[in-house]
């Protein structure tokens, strides 16, 4: 990654590996796949199947790298001085710096028009904007259905079915059939793609067209290997502007991993094999029924945890339910200790008063003392109102004192309501309640 200290100030520091890896990514980007003409220089084949040589004319040379795979592939023995075409990809080779040349494809001079046409045309769609990443859609996940166009005879027909059969046999497949090869395949493939669009479209409730038993939510656009002469139906201009108009994601999967059509530029996507396409477009059950089951999992221990929870707050209420009793016995309790003390508290003044009244009597002279019989009587008038005033007093006259359930006094009808429990403290013991409403006369 390029550093700076101050980039408004100073050029970014590249490190070496990457800016050459920053060269490589430009140049894929800009050129592939490129169709290079020369002369074979220093052809030489290593041990493990892959050829180094180099490719010049007279204003140039570059180096190129063909590996084992794509070298069992020759139909003849490149030498030396040979002029020829190469059909690759440039790229930076590290370790060295070196710009070299992987190919793909050697072919004697001569066998490269098709390829040159096919460059010129990638060239004009590419400026047109049938090639632009952010028009290009993301797969469903969980396709409904899946469109197929290919020849029904082909081996690429068989592969996706077979793919699609291991990895979703739930989901259904409409195979609409063309030729995928000769003059006949351009027109052939376009027709057949149109038709799928009516029916993609019908499934969406877009067009009048009768619409299948399925929507299609996917379509593949199929065909196996082949030369490059084979596959040239698929680098037809018509049918890179009919791909672009799929009102559904499209994956093409036309050929093997190395080679390239417009028809790969076009589509949302690109499988390197017919197989490729259906797996990318369809991902094993397998792995969804794995994720439902964890999701399974992850919702029966949450309603698990929940059930535990709300057990233990369940709990805690039943505990909370059985202390107001408690509580109403300890204010009764508290009550009539209240009582008692009131109580001996008025007899003790009684007897205060007596006392000294007795001690007056004692001391004041007798018509003080015939004064102070004269006010006896008020006095002790006084006193029985005092002790019918005491609360056990109260209660004995058939009175009661009325608590809740938390043990507050009920002054009011209006600290009740119909159903609400109550306590009733009377002369000699306690009477539990239920208040009922008050019925009409």
């Amino acid at each position: 990654m390029p550093e700076a200290a101050n980039p408004g100030l100073a050029r970014p520091v590249w490190a070496v590996g990457a800016l050459c890896q920053a060269v490589g990514d430009a140049l894929q980007a800009r050129f592939n796949p490129v169709l290079v003409r020369g002369e074979i220089s220093g052809f030489a084949r290593a041990a493990s199947g892959h050829c180094y040589f180099s490719l010049k004319d007279a204003q140039g040379q570059l180096r190129c790298a063909m590996f084992k795979r794509a070298a069992s592939g020759l139909d003849f023995v490149p030498r030396d001085g040979e002029l020829v075409q190469l059909h690759g990809r440039l790229d930076v080779y590290p370790q060295r710096g070196d710009l070299q040349l992987i190919v793909e494809r050697l072919e004697r001079a001569g066998q490269g028009a098709l390829f040159e046409q096919f460059v010129r045309l990638k060239a004009q769609l590419e400026a047109e904007g049938l090639f632009d990443a952010a028009r290009k859609r993301s797969l469903p996940a969980l396709p409904r259905g899946i469109g197929v166009v290919t020849s029904p005879g082909a081996a690429a027909w068989h592969d996706v079915v077979t793919a699609l059969q291991r990895r979703v046999p739930h989901i259904p497949v409409l195979l609409v059939p063309a030729l995928v090869q000769g003059a006949q395949a351009p027109a052939s493939l376009c027709q057949a793609l149109s038709k799928m669009y009516l029916l993609a479209q019908s499934g969406q409730g877009l067009a009048a067209e009768t619409s299948p038993e399925f929507p299609i939510d996917v379509i593949l656009l199929v065909r196996g290997g082949g030369s490059m002469e084979d596959l040239w139906a698929f680098n037809d201009e018509q049918l890179a502007r009919t791909i672009v108009q799929s009102p559904v994601p499209l994956v093409c999967g036309v050929g093997h991993e190395t080679d390239f059509t417009i028809a790969d530029f076009c589509a949302d996507l690109r499988a390197p094999t017919p197989t490729a396409a259906a797996e990318l477009a369809a991902p094993p059950r397998a792995d969804w029924l794995g994720a439902l089951q964890w999701q399974q999992e992850r919702l029966q221990a949450g309603l698990q945890r929940q059930l535990d929870a709300r057990a233990q707050r369940l709990d805690m209420a039943a505990q909370r339910l059985g202390r107001p009793s408690a509580l109403v016995a300890r204010q009764q309790l508290q009550l009539q200790r209240q009582g008692q003390r009131l109580r001996q508290a008025v007899l003790l003044k009684m007897q205060q008063l007596a006392q000294s009244q007795q001690a007056l009597a004692a001391k004041i002279p007798p018509s003080l003392a015939r004064g102070l019989e004269r006010q006896r009587a008020p006095l002790e008038q006084l006193a029985l109102r005092l002790q019918l005033l005491a609360p056990q007093r109260v209660l004995e006259r058939g009175y009661a004192l009325l608590a809740d359930d938390q043990g507050k006094s009920v002054t009011s009808a209006a600290q009740v309501r119909p159903g609400a429990p109550l306590r009733a403290q009377l002369a000699d013991g306690c009477i539990d309640l239920t208040v009922v409403p008050p019925r009409l006369l």
